[in-house]
């Protein structure tokens, strides 16, 4: 038989899925499995964006309607980023996809030619290079670490530009790590960016999830000139509890939306209808439920970081955002169990699972393979379960 298209060597498959799926093996085998790794909220989906969506089927809304999205959802995005964010889009301006993942596809496919050179701060998401790869970019990844609260600095970004530079890839706050950039260092990117005349892609899909009082800004606001250069993701999976409905949107200059529009309609078409409704009334209803989800995160938050930080030799950031903590396991990457060494954060996660029944994702996923990402979108029951296991776990390496 021909062989596959060579583009498919140039990528992994997702390590956080391969994570979630071995859990979920070993739970179907009757295993007592808590899993850490899945990147969603565990609340429910608010009521009222159940019942737009199910208004929205029983009065016949199932039959196609504009590629890059219903105007009434288009209009609700203008209005959100205006109200929350100080910015001005038009509903020319705006694309509704299948979430944010897909958002980042199409616009790396309308963006990214072979040999562009694209920024990407490690920690980073996993699919971010991936995604370059696949269309011919250069992923050129810039170190933040956990002594630098996994956050680059401008001269970082600076210094990584070359001619070749075609996109700066943005995301706070972060996954894996929780860090939001101050105002402050986005004005200094954005400034930068606009220097060398590159692209901002800036995945903004946990803007909602903050703590501390944390201020979070859109690099887009910046002025006029980076708000030219920039690519606003965003969604309704994390902050509303939407991860199944698969709604994202971007928010860009109308050529480029254009561009992105054209790719949809001969991929993919229009999300689904019922989603969309269920998005225009999740974002009309505030942020009140978002809060209810915040407030019960933090103290799940500051409940695994006294945990970690009572661990010998682990050094963990206070994430400011998202759901997650990616402490630095440096000291236990290199030990071994039953003579058999742990030389990586893969291993180390592995041995975990195999022998606590504890699933957690390696940092060598999001590169940076002393570390593991912890997501604490889940009870306390299970985070308390979770940090006997792992300091049980640990006790055992020599």
């Amino acid at each position: 038989m021909k062989p596959l298209a060579s583009r498919m060597s140039r990528i992994s498959p997702s390590m956080t899925v391969a994570i979630d799926t071995k859990a979920k093996a070993l739970k179907a085998e009757g295993k007592d499995v808590i899993g850490l790794g899945a990147g969603e909220p565990d609340f429910g989906t608010p009521d009222y964006a159940c019942q737009a969506a199910i208004e929205s089927i029983n009065n016949g809304l199932t039959r196609y309607t504009p590629p890059a999205g219903m105007p009434i959802l288009k209009e609700t995005v203008c209005k959100k980023l205006k109200d929350e964010n100080g910015l001005d889009y038009n509903p020319a301006q705006i694309v509704i996809s299948s979430g944010a993942k897909h958002c980042i596809t199409n616009i790396l496919t309308a963006l990214i030619e072979e040999e562009d050179e694209v920024i990407i701060p490690a920690p980073y998401w996993v699919t971010y290079p991936e995604l370059v790869k696949l269309f011919g970019g250069i992923p050129v990844v810039v170190q933040a670490g956990v002594e630098n609260e996994f956050k680059i600095t401008p001269a970082q970004l600076e210094a990584s530009i070359t001619t070749k530079t075609k996109m700066f890839i943005l995301n706070s706050p972060s996954n894996p790590t929780g860090a939001v950039y101050s105002p402050e260092e986005l004005e200094a990117f954005a400034k930068i960016c606009v220097k060398h005349d590159i692209y901002v892609m800036s995945d903004e899909i946990y803007e909602h999830i903050l703590y501390d009082n944390t201020e979070v800004k859109s690099i887009a606001s910046f002025g006029e000139d980076i708000y030219q250069r920039t690519i606003i993701v965003n969604g309704v999976s994390k902050a509303y509890a939407m991860t199944g409905w698969r709604i994202g949107y971007i928010a860009a200059t109308e050529d480029i939306a254009k561009a992105i529009s054209k790719v949809q309609s001969q991929a993919t078409h229009h999300p689904a209808n019922a989603s969309q409704i269920a998005a225009k009334a999740a974002i009309e209803g505030g942020l009140d439920y978002t809060d209810m989800m915040n407030s019960e995160f933090i103290k799940r938050r500051d409940y695994v970081l006294s945990e970690l930080r009572s661990i010998e030799g682990v050094r963990v950031p206070t994430p400011q955002g998202a759901f997650y903590v990616f402490p630095d396991f440096g000291p236990y990457v290199g030990k071994s169990f039953n003579g058999k060494k742990l030389d990586s954060s893969i291993e180390l996660c592995a041995f975990l699972l195999e022998e606590e029944l504890l699933a957690v994702v390696p940092g060598a996923a999001f590169g940076a393979d002393t570390c593991i990402r912890l997501s604490y979108a889940t009870s306390m029951e299970n985070l308390e379960g979770a940090m006997a296991r792992l300091k049980q776990g640990l006790a055992k390496l020599t």
